[in-house]
């Protein structure tokens, strides 16, 4: 994906794994109002000991702030195209491990519907490009500042 050919399925994808995981912090928040799934934190906080429920609660609340943490870095990261393979692999990891999580806790279906291992797949796909479109990277790369 360096070619001329690929500057949009690349920045595409970039955008597709920033503006779901984007959306995910959102809704924990309330921001979707009527049509979020968790709604509030305390809800998410619920889910996330739902889908940890092999780890102590102590490592189950960490991880809900944890993984909100992430969530909103690694996605505004592949944003602005800074750090690129850096936000893409955490992505990629982040993703995975949510989807090993929900498959222990709730069975194979529910990661299945929810597109986490594509999600998953994407960011891994994004991190081993060699070159990225259209990113901050390119930039500094360009005028030797980072």
């Amino acid at each position: 994906m360096t070619d001329k050919k690929s500057v949009f399925p690349q920045l595409f994808l970039r955008l597709a794994i920033s503006v779901t995981m984007l959306s995910a912090v959102a809704d924990r928040f309330g921001f979707w109002g009527k049509n979020s799934t968790w709604g509030n934190w305390e809800n998410f906080e619920k889910y996330t000991r739902q889908i940890t429920s092999f780890l102590p609660e102590g490592l189950s609340v960490f991880s809900a702030y944890s993984a909100t943490f992430f969530e909103i870095l690694f996605p505004l990261m592949l944003l602005f195209g800074f750090k690129t393979k850096i936000a893409a692999y955490g992505a990629g990891f982040l993703l995975l491990i949510f989807a090993l999580s929900m498959t222990i806790a709730l069975g194979a279906k529910a990661p299945l519907d929810y597109s986490v291992w594509v999600g998953s797949a994407g960011a891994f796909l994004l991190a081993v490009q060699e070159k990225y479109s259209l990113t901050i990277d390119n930039l500094t790369k360009k005028y030797k500042i980072v």
